[in-house]
């Protein structure tokens, strides 16, 4: 995962949800990496939730697994990554500056329940330790009331590349 900063820093208070425009200044993942399809709600150096819409015309449901569409576990985590650099983005007032927020270590990851197409992936990501450069998140991601995927993560806030 790595975030780039886009427009609009940090509010003073949460932040009520906002669509593909934003989230697209916020991270530099596009299609087909980009994972994260709206945020619902966001709280500026607290939490964020966002949501993925899985549809079966993913391109990874063509291998995983024909007559048995899954996604993946991996892919899971890389949703809540990046709904984790929208929440870094945001907290920190990186928009515009160039930095990149990066994945750097997984934590207890652990899978619940298989995510089908059709579903609508809630991700909700809390910020357990926040500092200028590493922050440490925890996250989870769930249809309706079941939660699929949990998970610790470390990232870092990094300069923009030479």
């Amino acid at each position: 995962m790595a975030a780039a900063a886009g427009e609009g820093g940090a509010a003073g208070g949460a932040i009520a949800g906002f669509g593909i425009a934003r989230i697209l200044e916020a991270l530099p993942h596009r299609y087909p990496m980009l994972l994260v399809d709206r945020v619902v709600s966001l709280d500026p150096g607290e939490a964020i939730r966002a949501v993925k819409a899985v549809s079966v015309n993913e391109s990874f449901f063509q291998g995983h697994f024909p007559g048995r569409p899954i996604m993946p576990g991996v892919l899971q985590i890389e949703a809540l990554a990046q709904a984790a650099g929208i929440l870094a983005v945001e907290s920190f007032g990186l928009a515009g500056s160039g930095r990149l927020v990066y994945f750097m270590a997984i934590e207890d990851a652990k899978f619940r329940a298989p995510v089908e197409p059709g579903c609508l992936l809630d991700l909700t990501v809390r910020f357990v330790h926040k500092r200028a450069r590493v922050s440490k998140f925890r996250r989870t991601a769930a249809v309706g009331d079941t939660v699929t995927c949990e998970v610790g993560f470390t990232a870092m806030i990094a300069d923009p590349p030479a």
